[in-house]
């Protein structure tokens, strides 16, 4: 039940990413209460099953990212959730809901992780659209933590910076040369915040159109 939902939620239904990513941690050794959980997601895509991603005729090519955080979210182990989501043509092309491979310290460290994960997306992405002759210019990120954004325009290593993992510095350059422009974005408008956590009914309706999902 879970390995076809994640095909879901991977191909079609953003929407899902999140919560087919809480349950399948559980894969291994399931009860009750997950199946039940499972069962929840049945339900809504029962009765959402007339929606699908829309996109609008666009010449711009523009490709913006949104990428965020939940930090600390699981219970178990303390590890942030990582959130990311690119929107070309008014809809999600690519979408991300994980949990990442260390603890992170604080908010900006899980942020900048997240940043990280996201730029090499972008990068990506832009390189598909350009095989496919589409002329972009450099991907705007959106981010809705000031820190995060300070420490990926700082080369300097400092001591909020000395512990993270150097792979995560990957932002870092591709601020530099110019691949990635981060903005910042305010929390109320992070489109990528429907794959970091549960989210209230209202709010969750509002970002899952804003990602381009609508019924048909």
């Amino acid at each position: 039940m879970v390995g076809s939902l994640l095909y879901a939620a991977m191909a079609t239904r953003p929407d899902i990413a999140q919560a087919v990513s809480a349950v399948s941690k559980f894969n291994a050794n399931p009860d009750a209460a997950h199946l039940t959980a499972v069962k929840r997601i049945l339900r809504y895509l029962k009765g959402t099953v007339n929606f699908a991603l829309k996109y609008e005729q666009s010449d711009s090519g523009a490709l913006i990212g949104f990428s965020d955080a939940d930090w600390a979210g699981d219970q178990d182990d303390r590890r942030s959730t990582t959130g990311n989501v690119f929107l070309l043509s008014g809809g999600a092309v690519s979408w991300l809901s994980k949990k990442q491979a260390t603890v992170a310290l604080s908010t900006a460290e899980a942020e900048y992780i997240a940043l990280s994960q996201a730029a090499q997306e972008g990068i990506w992405l832009k390189r598909l659209l350009s095989d496919l002759g589409v002329k972009t210019m450099s991907t705007v990120i959106l981010e809705d933590n000031q820190g995060a954004i300070a420490i990926a325009k700082n080369p300097v290593n400092h001591s909020r910076t000395k512990h993270i993992d150097f792979r995560y510095h990957y932002i870092r350059e591709c601020v530099q040369n110019g691949q990635i422009e981060l903005q910042y974005c305010p929390t109320n408008d992070m489109k990528a915040d429907i794959f970091t956590k549960p989210l209230p009914r209202q709010k969750f309706e509002y970002l899952r159109g804003e990602i381009g999902l609508f019924p048909i």
